[in-house]
């Protein structure tokens, strides 16, 4: 009798088994627990995880209504609407009366401000639903957005009274405020504060709504209740630092930065409080030694990084600011931020090329990446390629209109170019971005003066001066209008207004003086800038103005040692650099000027003016060779730049070079270059040393007729005609070079050619 009981139970065991089995086989069975587990996942903020699970589901049943519907709120929660508005459709396609979803679709559609698509949404779960709370809630919302303020009041009211919850009654309140109903609007945060008195969100809500009141008190004390409810939470603390920094408590702002850095030392909104707190107040030198305490101490933070890594850029200090791009850089190659860093920071090193190919990797990774094209075109307007830079800065502000730095290079481009109807676009748009900031209206000014507006300029420049009182730009071109009309007085009061509230502002000094010289006062000039290099003394731009001053009056010592002032302040100062040389040269002194030059070059080896220039002091010692080299070396930072390309096709083809050379550098020079008559010359001689004379001919009309007395223009041309057998006209150019230079320096030669011709 017991063996068969021992089958028995092996029977129990096996169809038990065989139950288990099926079960595991059963796709229902197997959905359902992808589903239960996303489910769990999605309780616990994993919403990733639950994508996964989800997906499983779905993968066994495509059809599961459920699991795409779960898969929506997922994606709502992390921010993905695309992926959830595509899953609310295919939920709404297979289970059409989940009003759930459809009210959550509704949103999304509001969301995208398709208000008929959501207000349809709506009214259909109302139809089906009368006591839909959600959806009575969307109605309101659609009904806000496009003014219908009683209807999104009675609405949100009727949502309150079906389900009086927390977020329904903070909703209403946020109506209540934006139709002007304030005390109403208090009551309802009120009553969403008192249904859970632990939550800090409604608190802070309410002390939103009373900064927009401006009861600033009573926003102090909620923002401090919240802290009490919530002191993990750096949102909260964030809110009362900007509250005191409106009020203009800036030591209150700092000492909660300070707390919050000390409270939350393992949130980084808290503990980077302080070093934003800088930021924000413009305190440069504080968030510089604040961002550098945070970098050593937070070494994985890559938000430190970047923060400390901008204001490192900013202030210059590139060695630092290279290694930490660097150390970005290595662990992820291709972060844009860090490469659009490391592309200004070539910029600053004169490293344009290195600059370009940085940020080209950079366009490849965000082709849309506005900041990428803006300093893409900086990198090509420092290479000498504006029409590729204005391209670039176009593309930033087509991708996104808003970009404040491509605006303004794009205006400052127009504004070089005399497009005036392209200025009129950048400064309505900078008004538009910016209209608490003078630039816009500085720039409109510009347009209006164009025009001839008057009046419109006094208007513009009047609201620059108002919109930001304490800024020197409207001041200083407020200067520049009243010096126009000369009305000196009025302009005097305007520069000295703009050096008042910048006492470093240069462009008001510079137009200050030239206001004196104007006025035949070069004394007062000196004696002003002179004042102002002893408020400012490490102006380098204001040695630079003291020694163009002097320079003008033939001081030429004092000049030397105001310019060498200046270039000792600041070595990138090329304008001074330049004008040295040219005074060293004026005392007679070209050997000291050549050393000048040389100086330039060794600490601004990538700065083509230098080469240039020294070339020319060289050319004129009668040392060509050297100057050709320096041509050359310009040329190898730039092969586009125009004034190396033409000096060096002049060079060549007077000391017998390669005339297709020479040929092909002139044509360069002239399309950078296209308005000036010497660079027009350069190529008509390069066309006649071809035997090109008809092309020389017109070019070398159009350079007389910008420079009808240029002995050079003069003598090239009679050569041209004496080619082609015009005497007349040749003999005519010849002695107008010997009437207007005699003392030019083939004047002997043209003596020789004239008897030659038979007319000594």
């Amino acid at each position: 009798m017991r063996k068969p009981r021992r089958w028995s139970l092996f029977l129990a065991a096996a169809l038990t088994a065989g139950i288990i089995a099926s079960c595991t086989r059963d796709p229902n069975v197997r959905k359902q627990k992808y589903y239960q587990s996303a489910v769990r996942y999605f309780e616990k903020g994993k919403y990733r995880e639950a994508v996964i699970e989800l997906r499983n589901a779905i993968r066994i049943d495509p059809h599961y209504a459920d699991a795409h519907y779960q898969m929506a709120k997922c994606y709502m929660n992390q921010g993905i609407l695309n992926g959830a508005y595509s899953e609310l459709e295919t939920t709404i396609s297979l289970a059409p009366r989940n009003w759930r979803a459809q009210v959550d679709l509704g949103y999304l559609l509001f969301v995208a401000r398709q208000y008929r698509e959501a207000e349809e949404k709506a009214k259909l779960v109302i139809s089906q639903e009368p006591n839909n709370a959600d959806a009575h809630a969307l109605l309101a919302n659609v009904d806000s957005a496009q003014g219908r303020q009683d209807q999104a009041l009675s609405e949100m009211k009727i949502s309150v009274g079906l389900s009086p919850t927390q977020a329904n009654y903070l909703n209403l309140a946020l109506l209540e405020a934006r139709f002007q109903q304030p005390e109403a609007a208090e009551e309802s945060y009120k009553k969403a504060i008192s249904l859970d008195l632990k939550t800090s969100g409604p608190v802070m809500a309410l002390g939103a709504f009373y900064v927009q009141q401006r009861r600033l008190p009573e926003a102090e004390q909620q923002f401090r209740h919240a802290i009490e409810l919530d002191p993990k939470s750096p949102e909260v603390r964030q809110a009362l630092v900007h509250l005191y920094s409106a009020e203009g408590q800036q030591d209150k702002a700092e000492q909660t930065s300070k707390e919050a850095k000390l409270a939350l030392k393992d949130k980084p909104g808290g503990y980077r409080m302080l070093g934003d707190f800088y930021l924000m107040t413009g305190q440069r030198e504080k968030a510089l030694a604040e961002f550098a305490s945070l970098y050593h101490e937070h070494p994985k933070d890559l938000g430190v990084k970047k923060s400390y890594l901008q204001l490192l850029i900013a202030r210059e200090q590139l060695d630092e600011a290279t290694k930490v791009d660097e150390e970005i850089l290595k662990d992820n190659p291709g972060d844009v931020d860090a490469l659009i860093d490391r592309g200004q920071i070539l910029i600053r090193q004169g490293r344009s090329n290195d600059a370009l190919t940085t940020l080209q990797s950079a366009v490849k990774e965000e082709p849309n990446n506005a900041a990428v094209h803006y300093y893409l075109g900086l990198a090509f307007n420092q290479l000498g390629k504006p029409d590729l830079a204005e391209g670039e800065w176009r593309e930033a502000v087509r991708v996104r209109p808003d970009a404040v730095d491509a605006q303004q290079a794009l205006a400052s481009v127009a504004l070089s170019k005399g497009d005036f109807d392209q200025l009129a676009q950048c400064a309505e748009a900078l008004i538009r971005l910016q209209p608490s900031l003078p630039l816009g209206y500085a720039y409109r000014a510009a347009v209006k003066a164009s025009r001839r507006d008057l009046p419109g300029v006094e208007a513009d420049l009047t609201k620059a001066i108002e919109v930001a009182p304490k800024n020197p730009l409207g001041h200083t071109r407020m200067g520049e209008l009243r010096t126009s009309e000369r009305r000196f007085n009025e302009a005097e009061a305007a520069y000295e207004e703009a050096l008042q509230n910048d006492p470093n502002f240069a462009e008001a000094l510079r137009g200050l003086a030239r206001m004196y010289v104007l006025e035949k006062e070069p004394g007062k000039a000196l004696a002003r800038v002179n004042e102002q290099i002893a408020k400012a003394p490490n102006n380098s731009d204001y040695y630079l103005v003291l020694g163009k001053l002097l320079a003008d009056q033939k001081e030429f010592a004092r000049a030397e040692v105001a310019l060498q002032k200046s270039v000792e302040l600041n070595k990138n100062n090329i304008d001074a650099f330049l004008i040295l040389g040219a005074v060293q040269t004026a005392q007679g002194e070209r050997d000291r000027a050549i050393a000048n030059y040389q100086h330039s070059i060794r600490d601004n080896p990538r700065d083509i003016r230098s080469f240039v220039q020294l070339g020319v002091l060289e050319e004129q010692q009668g040392n060509w060779q050297k100057a050709q080299e320096l041509y050359q070396k310009a040329l190898e930072v730039d092969p586009d730049y125009p004034l190396a390309a033409n000096n060096l096709a002049y060079s060549m083809l007077e000391h017998g070079g390669n005339v297709d050379v020479a040929l092909s550098l002139a044509q360069t020079a002239r399309r950078g270059m296209l308005g000036s008559p010497y660079v027009a010359g350069t190529l008509a001689w390069a066309y006649y040393n071809k035997g090109l004379y008809a092309d020389a001919i017109d070019l070398l009309q159009e350079a007389l007729r910008k420079s009808p007395d240029n002995p050079d223009f003069n003598y090239h041309i009679a050569m041209v005609y004496e080619r082609k057998q015009d005497r007349v006209h040749a003999i005519e150019h010849f002695k107008h070079v010997l009437r207007t230079a005699p003392s030019y320096v083939k004047a002997d030669e043209i003596r020789e050619t004239l008897a030659a011709l038979g007319k000594s």
